[in-house]
Protein backbone atom coordinates (compact mmCIF):
# COMPACT_ATOMS: atom_id res chain seq x y z
CA UNK A 1 0.00 0.00 0.00
CA UNK A 2 1.38 3.39 -1.03
CA UNK A 3 1.51 6.56 1.07
CA UNK A 4 -1.79 8.27 1.80
CA UNK A 5 -2.33 11.66 0.29
CA UNK A 6 -4.78 14.28 1.40
CA UNK A 7 -7.64 14.13 -1.15
CA UNK A 8 -8.28 17.86 -0.65
CA UNK A 9 -4.77 18.58 -1.91
CA UNK A 10 -5.87 17.03 -5.21
CA UNK A 11 -8.86 19.36 -5.63
CA UNK A 12 -8.05 21.80 -8.42
CA UNK A 13 -10.64 24.37 -7.31
CA UNK A 14 -11.08 27.29 -9.66
CA UNK A 15 -7.73 29.05 -10.18
CA UNK A 16 -9.42 32.05 -11.83
CA UNK A 17 -11.62 32.81 -8.82
CA UNK A 18 -9.19 34.68 -6.55
CA UNK A 19 -7.47 36.86 -9.17
CA UNK A 20 -10.82 37.80 -10.72
CA UNK A 21 -12.15 38.62 -7.25
CA UNK A 22 -9.17 40.91 -6.68
CA UNK A 23 -9.86 42.65 -10.00
CA UNK A 24 -13.55 43.07 -9.03
CA UNK A 25 -12.41 44.56 -5.72
CA UNK A 26 -10.19 47.03 -7.58
CA UNK A 27 -13.17 47.94 -9.78
CA UNK A 28 -15.25 48.72 -6.72
CA UNK A 29 -12.58 50.46 -4.59
CA UNK A 30 -9.63 52.44 -5.91
CA UNK A 31 -6.31 51.04 -4.65
CA UNK A 32 -5.44 54.56 -3.50
CA UNK A 33 -8.04 54.12 -0.76
CA UNK A 34 -6.93 50.62 0.27
CA UNK A 35 -4.79 50.11 3.34
CA UNK A 36 -4.45 46.30 3.70
CA UNK A 37 -5.90 43.10 2.26
CA UNK A 38 -6.31 39.83 4.12
CA UNK A 39 -6.55 36.97 1.64
CA UNK A 40 -7.79 33.78 3.28
CA UNK A 41 -6.79 30.44 1.76
CA UNK A 42 -9.62 29.17 -0.45
CA UNK A 43 -11.61 26.07 0.37
CA UNK A 44 -11.85 23.63 -2.52
CA UNK A 45 -13.89 20.60 -3.38
CA UNK A 46 -13.33 19.27 -6.86
CA UNK A 47 -13.98 22.09 -9.31
CA UNK A 48 -15.70 24.28 -6.70
CA UNK A 49 -14.04 26.96 -4.63
CA UNK A 50 -15.05 29.34 -1.82
CA UNK A 51 -12.91 32.19 -0.56
CA UNK A 52 -12.78 35.38 1.44
CA UNK A 53 -10.85 38.61 1.03
CA UNK A 54 -11.03 41.36 3.64
CA UNK A 55 -10.16 44.93 2.66
CA UNK A 56 -9.41 47.85 4.95
CA UNK A 57 -10.19 51.20 3.38
CA UNK A 58 -8.97 54.58 4.54
CA UNK A 59 -11.57 57.16 5.47
CA UNK A 60 -10.91 60.76 4.41
CA UNK A 61 -9.23 62.67 7.21
CA UNK A 62 -9.79 59.92 9.79
CA UNK A 63 -7.60 57.38 11.49
CA UNK A 64 -10.38 54.79 11.40
CA UNK A 65 -10.64 52.16 8.65
CA UNK A 66 -13.71 50.82 6.91
CA UNK A 67 -13.69 47.04 6.68
CA UNK A 68 -15.26 45.31 3.68
CA UNK A 69 -15.27 41.56 3.06
CA UNK A 70 -15.62 39.95 -0.33
CA UNK A 71 -16.91 36.39 -0.23
CA UNK A 72 -16.71 34.47 -3.47
CA UNK A 73 -18.00 31.14 -4.69
CA UNK A 74 -17.00 29.63 -7.99
CA UNK A 75 -17.53 26.45 -9.95
CA UNK A 76 -16.28 25.11 -13.25
CA UNK A 77 -18.60 22.71 -15.05
CA UNK A 78 -18.99 21.49 -18.62
CA UNK A 79 -21.19 24.56 -19.18
CA UNK A 80 -18.38 26.94 -18.15
CA UNK A 81 -17.30 29.01 -15.18
CA UNK A 82 -19.54 30.64 -12.59
CA UNK A 83 -18.14 33.18 -10.16
CA UNK A 84 -20.29 35.00 -7.62
CA UNK A 85 -18.83 37.72 -5.42
CA UNK A 86 -20.66 39.32 -2.50
CA UNK A 87 -19.34 42.50 -0.90
CA UNK A 88 -20.24 43.09 2.77
CA UNK A 89 -19.61 46.36 4.58
CA UNK A 90 -18.53 45.20 8.04
CA UNK A 91 -18.17 48.65 9.68
CA UNK A 92 -15.38 50.86 10.92
CA UNK A 93 -12.57 50.33 13.42
CA UNK A 94 -9.19 51.79 14.38
CA UNK A 95 -6.47 50.29 12.16
CA UNK A 96 -4.71 48.55 15.05
CA UNK A 97 -7.91 46.56 15.80
CA UNK A 98 -8.07 44.95 12.35
CA UNK A 99 -5.37 42.27 12.86
CA UNK A 100 -7.16 41.12 16.03
CA UNK A 101 -10.45 41.03 14.13
CA UNK A 102 -8.83 38.78 11.49
CA UNK A 103 -7.41 36.53 14.23
CA UNK A 104 -10.97 36.21 15.57
CA UNK A 105 -12.23 35.20 12.13
CA UNK A 106 -9.63 32.42 11.98
CA UNK A 107 -10.37 31.29 15.55
CA UNK A 108 -14.15 31.17 15.02
CA UNK A 109 -13.83 29.35 11.68
CA UNK A 110 -11.69 26.61 13.21
CA UNK A 111 -10.26 24.29 10.59
CA UNK A 112 -12.33 25.90 7.82
CA UNK A 113 -9.93 28.82 7.30
CA UNK A 114 -6.19 28.93 7.47
CA UNK A 115 -4.14 31.99 8.31
CA UNK A 116 -4.72 34.83 5.84
CA UNK A 117 -2.02 36.34 3.72
CA UNK A 118 -1.71 40.00 4.72
CA UNK A 119 -0.90 42.37 1.86
CA UNK A 120 -0.09 46.01 2.55
CA UNK A 121 -1.39 48.24 -0.22
CA UNK A 122 -0.90 51.57 1.62
CA UNK A 123 -2.82 53.45 -1.06
CA UNK A 124 -0.48 52.32 -3.83
CA UNK A 125 -1.95 51.33 -7.18
CA UNK A 126 1.47 49.87 -8.06
CA UNK A 127 1.40 47.51 -5.05
CA UNK A 128 -2.11 46.35 -5.94
CA UNK A 129 -1.07 45.82 -9.56
CA UNK A 130 1.95 43.81 -8.40
CA UNK A 131 -0.38 41.58 -6.39
CA UNK A 132 -2.61 40.90 -9.39
CA UNK A 133 0.45 40.30 -11.58
CA UNK A 134 1.45 37.38 -9.33
CA UNK A 135 -1.24 35.40 -11.18
CA UNK A 136 -1.04 33.97 -14.67
CA UNK A 137 -2.63 36.57 -17.01
CA UNK A 138 -4.60 33.77 -18.67
CA UNK A 139 -6.59 33.43 -15.41
CA UNK A 140 -7.87 36.99 -15.88
CA UNK A 141 -8.93 36.58 -19.50
CA UNK A 142 -12.67 36.12 -19.80
CA UNK A 143 -13.44 33.20 -22.08
CA UNK A 144 -16.22 33.72 -24.60
CA UNK A 145 -17.96 30.94 -26.43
Amino acid sequence: MGPRTDPKAEDPGVPEALPRTLVATRSRFAPEGMDHLWIFPPMRRGRREWGLVAVSLTLDGQERRRLVTVAYTSERTGAGLTLDQVFHDEGEAPPDFLPRIMEGVVRRAGAAFGEPRVVEIAGSAALFTALVEEFDPALLAVQTK
